[in-house]
């Protein structure tokens, strides 16, 4: 049995380090390893950088080159995971039988939950597109094109990774102006074409402006050579949400298709004859009616007198 030493800081420097790593109600942004394998082409050293460049500040870029093989032993990714307090990770490697490889994951407790080996082709970077760019650290707006994103696990796991990958910091609220950046991953027989645009917004004459894409890359083709999939306990843990962040249920409140607010009121039994009802000038009785009644109260008063 190994038992586990309690680390405790030295310094008020290592405390704060040590509470930032703790787990919390809501995380940090997830940091982003960027790594070289022993070998790779040009294409996968350009796709490395663009790929940082888009994932700044909440990235960090390994300049040592390392022997690693993810799909054969995770050990060495999950060892540098801890140490950089980062959940995800890209890697990339070139040989004869996988050229121009990219190996993207994710991490829950830094252990490896998913994995992806992306085979890339036909790879255009920034320097390939002269016109400007977006601004650093830009939420962009992720698009997925195509039926088969849903059809099967494989695919359901790779568009939630990517979303996971892409999606940058976690906001409540977007204006208009800030979308700058749009993402798009269109699957068709088992290719993915990754295209990377910028959103311009044009005058139209009108309150609405008129949108244009204006391709600024990165852009590549990719296909999945292989793959690990986490099982579904761990799945299942890592979608966990904390009860103290979830939204409290209302009773008996509703919204309708409108977006109105409809709420239920539980009374206890009313007598309605006993009611105090709104008197209306409509309901009134005439004169003729009054006497009407009053003499026939009379009538019913004479006739109980003489009945006894």
């Amino acid at each position: 049995m190994v038992i586990q030493r309690i680390v405790k800081p030295k310094t008020q420097q290592g405390k704060r380090v040590l509470e930032s790593r703790g787990p919390k109600l809501l995380e940090n942004n997830k940091k982003t390893m960027v790594m070289k394998g022993a070998k790779t082409s040009d294409a996968v050293s350009k796709a490395l950088k663009d790929l940082y460049s888009m994932k700044k500040p909440d990235a960090v870029m390994l300049s040592k080159r390392n022997e690693f093989r993810p799909f054969e032993d995770e050990t060495p990714i999950e060892g540098l995971s801890s140490k950089m307090d980062a959940s995800l990770f890209l890697f990339g490697s070139h040989s004869k039988k996988r050229p121009h490889n990219l190996v993207m994951g994710r991490m829950f407790n830094h252990q490896v939950l998913d994995m992806f080996e992306l085979g890339t082709e036909g790879y255009k970077g920034f320097d390939s597109f002269k016109n400007s760019k977006t601004a650093m650290g830009s939420k962009p707006c992720l698009i997925f094109n195509g039926t088969d994103w849903e059809n099967s696990l494989l695919y359901k796991r790779l568009k939630n990774m990517l979303i996971d990958f892409f999606r940058g910091p976690v906001v409540e609220k977007v204006r208009l102006v800030g979308l700058e950046q749009a993402l798009t991953f269109t699957l068709s027989e088992g290719r993915v074409y990754a295209r990377n645009y910028k959103i311009l917004l044009k005058k139209s004459g009108s309150k609405k402006p008129r949108v244009e894409l204006e391709e600024i890359g990165p852009s590549f083709d990719f296909i999945v050579r292989r793959h690990k999939l986490g099982s579904e306990s761990m799945y299942k843990d890592a979608l966990k949400v904390p009860r103290a962040i979830k939204p409290k249920k209302k009773k008996n409140v509703s919204h309708d298709a409108f977006g109105s607010k409809l709420g239920r009121i539980h009374m206890q039994k009313q007598d309605v004859k006993k009611m105090q009802l709104r008197k209306m000038k409509g309901l009134k009785r005439t004169r003729q009616e009054k006497l009407a009644k009053l003499k026939a109260n009379k009538q019913a008063k004479s006739g109980q007198d003489s009945g006894e």
